[in-house]
């Protein structure tokens, strides 16, 4: 067994913080011949998985301090094309343009219109979300996705949900009124919008993921992801002929460009990849449960927001929801957080 140590180094101009995480992870290595280490194919995977994970654990602050400078709409619109940008490259990078051409043209339009959905709409209600509340219960909320797919997986593909995901579900959504009626511990006044908001966004990614799914197998996956932002990318722009695109400093166009980056763009590349050549993908999985709590480490530090006993038990709760559902119960035809679908 060898220790695979991801030391990151955040800094954040704003208020002039270094935040160093580091994150260790024992995975089977490989011995050359002589003796030289060699990575190997899980080392690699968890390599790829830390940098999506941690990632994803800066963005929930990344947005507030965004949203001190551009409206959503603009910090969306920077964000998509952004990533759009990112998307592009890959395809160059593996030589996809070829598959993009080649596909028909019905599957083309049919995945491009999935960028309806995300990024326009999640994105929109989510950053809104965030606009509305502290960003230690937008973040939690919008991580119970998982229990609106159970529910959308019965009523569109009639999928029986079994009986014991029930107590899973009960766990999270437990969780969810934890924090949400925890937020007399949190500074200020809470929005009731912005819940619903965070939970609607929770309810478009679960849409979006089961629609994407239908697709798995018949689009690569980059250039899926290209077209979707693509076609974000489009409708935003549009959009901003009628809304309006106010960038007046470095700070929003660069905290844009960074949401763009680091959670729209690059984590789902790397962990995408570290599925596709791990051995052992529950690992890999498991790994996206640390990424809320790193959140609110970040959250705490940067934002200087004090994390309420309702936020920590609430998080607790729908995880543990989640990761009773996705372990200890047997699946019965629901592929809840399985495979790629499982990020976020």
């Amino acid at each position: 067994m060898n220790e695979t140590r991801v030391l990151i180094i955040f800094y954040f101009p704003e208020t002039n913080n270094f935040v160093i995480l580091q994150c260790g992870f024992y995975v089977d290595g490989g011995v050359g011949r002589n003796n030289t280490y060699n990575m190997s194919g899980n080392t690699k995977a968890v390599l790829l998985a830390s940098v999506a994970v941690l990632s994803w654990a800066t963005v929930a602050t990344a947005f507030k301090i965004a949203l001190m400078h551009l409206s959503v709409f603009c910090m969306l619109t920077v964000a998509t094309v952004t990533a759009m940008a990112v998307y592009a490259v890959m395809m160059t990078l593996e030589r996809k343009w070829g598959v993009l051409r080649a596909m028909p043209a019905g599957l083309m339009v049919k995945t491009a219109s999935l960028g309806i959905v995300n990024p326009v709409v999640y994105y929109l209600v989510l950053f809104k979300a965030y606009d509305m509340l502290p960003a230690q219960m937008a973040q939690p909320l919008n991580y119970a996705w998982p229990i609106f797919l159970l529910v959308l997986l019965a009523v569109f593909n009639h999928e029986k949900i079994p009986a014991q995901k029930y107590i899973g579900m009960l766990i999270s959504v437990s969780g969810v009124v934890c924090i949400s009626l925890g937020g007399g511990g949190v500074a200020g006044r809470v929005s009731i919008t912005g819940i619903f908001l965070a939970l609607f966004s929770a309810v478009f990614w679960a849409a979006y993921w089961m629609f994407n799914n239908r697709l798995s197998g018949k689009v690569d996956g980059t250039v899926a992801l290209f077209l979707e932002f693509f076609a974000g990318s489009l409708v935003l722009g549009v959009s901003g002929c009628f809304v309006g695109i106010e960038i007046d400093s470095l700070e929003g166009l660069m905290s844009g460009v960074y949401i763009g980056l680091f959670e729209m763009g690059i984590p789902f590349l790397t962990f995408g990849m570290a599925l596709r050549i791990t051995k052992n993908p529950a690992l890999i999985n498991q790994m996206c449960y640390l990424s809320p709590f790193l959140s609110l480490f970040l959250i705490a530090m940067v934002l200087g927001e004090r994390i309420a006993t309702g936020t920590y038990v609430g998080l607790v709760l729908i995880v543990a929801g989640l990761v009773y559902n996705q372990y200890f119960v047997k699946d019965q035809g629901q592929q809840v957080g399985k495979g790629e679908g499982a990020v976020k």
